[in-house]
């Protein structure tokens, strides 16, 4: 498998996305704004689209379709302060309209069908430079904003009487998200990037007792979800993105069964 330069490509970018994703992931989870994944990778599909009409590197346009979006949903809601999820589901909304209408004007199904479901195996270099530097961004800030994030995520409130300037953390954090949606449609799927977000967290959840913790077992779980998909996928003929998210729910199943007969029988 190793012999073949796809592969190998496969390899690295699931390594990096699998650091990165979790992480996002967490904080996405402890703010309980996991529904912001499947706005954002809905808009990632109409950028998609878009660089696929125009003749554009979609990941490209991927990337600046999320971003817009990003602060998009920030503006938005200031109008909306006390329902702040009135925002996301307007961004998703508009996603799914753009990417339904602009969908009819795509010439070849092949490549936009790849977005929607994945093709780690099928990424160009250019598309590696563009993940690789995306990784190093997203990982950087995420170490470099890591305390603020962290009491942003359980409390907002004690976060501003903190001195921490929460608006800006989470502008910073949308756009966080948005990179790392636009460059994994590409090699998890669109329809399977938020669920790559959430997964890892919830198996780690289930066997750790610390922030920092559920941050290093989100990793673990998401490279092992990763690198099992595609593996497997390779020799089955399998859809990559879709065994990785498969591999993470029957891990998850076997996690709180496990944890759920143990409990049992220490009662008995």
């Amino acid at each position: 498998m190793f012999e073949l330069e796809f592969m190998r490509r496969a390899f690295l970018v699931g390594i990096m996305l699998s650091i990165i994703i979790p992480c996002i992931g967490v904080v996405m989870v402890n703010k309980r704004n996991s529904m912001i994944g499947d706005a954002l990778s809905h808009v990632s599909l109409a950028g998609v689209t878009i660089g696929l009409i125009f003749r554009i590197n979609p990941i490209i346009t991927a990337i600046v379709s999320c971003a817009i979006a990003s602060f998009t949903i920030e503006i938005i809601r200031r109008y909306f302060p006390k329902n702040s999820d009135i925002s996301t589901a307007i961004i998703m909304s508009l996603g799914i309209g753009l990417a339904g209408v602009l969908s009819d004007f795509v010439k070849g199904s092949a490549n936009f069908n790849s977005f929607l479901f994945g093709s780690i195996v099928a990424i160009s270099d250019l598309e590696v430079t563009l993940i690789t530097i995306v990784f190093f961004i997203v990982l950087i800030l995420f170490i470099m904003l890591y305390k603020a994030l962290l009491y942003v995520s359980f409390d907002e409130v004690g976060a501003r009487l903190a001195g921490i300037k929460v608006q800006s953390i989470n502008i910073i954090f949308t756009f966080l998200i948005s990179l790392t949606i636009s460059i994994a449609s590409r090699t998890v799927g669109v329809l399977m990037v938020s669920s790559l977000m959430v997964v890892p967290v919830a198996c780690a959840l289930r066997v750790s007792s610390s922030y920092f913790k559920t941050i290093i077992f989100s990793i673990i779980f998401g490279s092992f979800f990763t690198i099992f998909g595609i593996v497997f996928s390779f020799y089955k003929g399998l859809k990559p993105g879709g065994t990785m998210v498969l591999t993470g729910i029957i891990t998850l199943f076997l996690i709180v069964f496990i944890q759920f007969t143990t409990k049992k029988l220490l009662k008995r």
